[in-house]
């Protein structure tokens, strides 16, 4: 069977298995490619190689892995090892969230128009696999980051990026709880920590049950690891800083419990919501909202 025809059988097989996407695609005809070519190491842009043909080493390894989607709701990203945000390439697996934040068309479009020039020290909060920060890292080749988790598991897969890409001269990991064990001073902090309430957490489709629970739940109706962020990241930050963060689908709550702080929401031509622009002052203005 040529490549394109399995692609076609296998979205067929994915489309009628009720699954759940959003780690990487949002239909089952990306999914099937995105599976059989990141399995096969087949690059994305090869025009040739959907007429290639499968041979019974392929077939195995292709019908193992739909197996694992359909009945163990595992996703594809976590089954391929690989992901691909803001246009980079990472290693991925269940040490860390997929790779899938509305930040990446920030990344793409250098920060603009929040930023006019590239920040110098960067801190990537809540960093899991690292890809936030990374990204940003290729972005701007002066600048030095620091990739901040409390789990060494996500960290250590950080690490992995972080020589994927070669950048271990100015990409460093931190294992902190937040702001625990950090002691420098910031231009730009990104965060997109963990927002989902328990209660929703319980509701969450099975493939996002298969990310670790410490990358999404937290308690407060999914505000407490933002709220602390708001409240402590001024401390953190230059004068001139700016803090970056994602709560995704807790905003309106967020936006209910702060009334009387101007959140700047942005808004994103590729889609994605929650993402939220506070400079330095109005962090310090605004502190006794946050607790």
């Amino acid at each position: 069977m040529k490549i394109a025809e399995y692609i076609q059988q296998m979205a067929t097989r994915l489309d009628s298995a009720n699954l759940c996407y959003g780690h990487g695609t949002d239909n089952p005809l990306d999914e099937a490619f995105y599976l059989i070519y990141g399995l096969l190491g087949i690059h994305f842009a090869d025009e040739q190689a959907a007429q290639r043909e499968l041979n019974a080493g392929d077939e195995a390894i292709l019908e193992a892995a739909l197996k694992r989607r359909i009945d163990e709701r595992v996703p594809t990203a976590y089954l391929v090892g690989r992901a691909w945000f803001a246009g980079h390439e990472f290693y991925c697996d269940e040490r860390a969230l997929v790779p899938r934040s509305p930040l990446a068309e920030l990344i793409n479009g250098e920060f603009e128009p929040l930023l006019h020039e590239p920040a110098g020290k960067i801190l990537d909060l809540c960093t899991g696999g690292g890809s936030i920060g990374i990204a940003t890292a290729l972005l701007w080749p002066d600048c030095e980051v620091e990739l901040a988790d409390i789990s060494r598991d996500a960290l250590d897969l950080a690490k992995k990026n972080i020589a994927l890409h070669g950048l271990a001269d100015r990409v460093k990991v931190i294992e902190s709880d937040l702001f625990d064990t950090i002691d420098s001073r910031y231009d730009l902090i990104v965060a997109n920590p963990p927002y989902v309430s328990l209660k929703d957490y319980d509701d969450l489709p099975a493939e996002f049950v298969r990310e670790p629970a410490l990358g999404l739940i937290s308690d407060d109706a999914g505000l407490q690891i933002p709220l602390k962020i708001l409240r402590d990241s001024v401390d953190y930050l230059s004068a001139d800083g700016l803090l970056v963060m994602e709560v995704g689908y807790s905003h309106p709550q967020l936006s209910k419990r702060l009334k009387q702080v101007p959140l700047l929401w942005l808004e994103f031509e590729w889609g994605g919501e929650g993402v939220l622009a506070l400079t330095a002052g109005q962090l310090q203005q605004y502190r006794e909202q946050f607790n």
